[in-house]
């Protein structure tokens, strides 16, 4: 548990997650299925469950740590990947806690980096080294050159990012 972005939410209801935190989350996801849509229709197939289980969790170690849910600090990072293991969470998965924020630092799984890439997207910002790591391991799982699918990668960054002055606008009500 949790192996699903239901089973997610319902982990951080049971923890007692403010209504932020599952608005973020929940607008981060908004991002992650575009993003996963636009892989599919090149016909790349990764563990899309879990980039969006991922994507629920990645940020559960602020439930702890409230004050970075709107000022920087990075102690959710750990913490979250603790709860998550205490919870039944495979490390797989908990590590995600970790990954989001630190792809530069670890070696990720491309489900890793496309976590990272919509908790950045989902607000509008755009990240052209995490952007150029997804692009190329899509590239690479297709056999495909860089070039080949960037323009329409690209394009689809910029669409996900466009609608993050809307879902930020969301964010503000939780």
């Amino acid at each position: 548990m949790p192996n699903s972005r239901k089973e997610a939410f319902n982990l951080l209801e049971k923890l007692g997650a403010p209504e932020h935190l599952k608005t973020h989350v929940t607008l981060a996801g908004e991002a992650a299925d575009l993003l996963i849509d636009a892989l599919r229709e090149l016909g790349v197939e990764i563990d899309f469950e879990f980039v969006r289980t991922g994507v629920a969790i990645h940020d559960i170690g602020k439930i702890l740590h409230t004050s970075e849910m709107t000022g920087p600090g990075s102690e959710h990072e750990p913490e979250g990947e603790k709860i998550l293991i205490n919870n039944g969470a495979s490390p797989k998965l908990a590590r995600a806690c970790m990954s989001h924020a630190r792809r530069d630092k670890m070696d990720c799984s491309f489900e890793e980096l496309m976590i990272a890439l919509s908790d950045k997207l989902w607000k509008g910002t755009r990240v052209e080294s995490i952007e150029l790591d997804v692009v190329d391991r899509a590239a690479n799982t297709l056999q495909k050159e860089r070039l080949d699918i960037f323009p329409e990668l690209d394009l689809k960054f910029e669409e996900i990012a466009s609608g993050g002055h809307e879902r930020l606008q969301r964010s503000v009500g939780s």
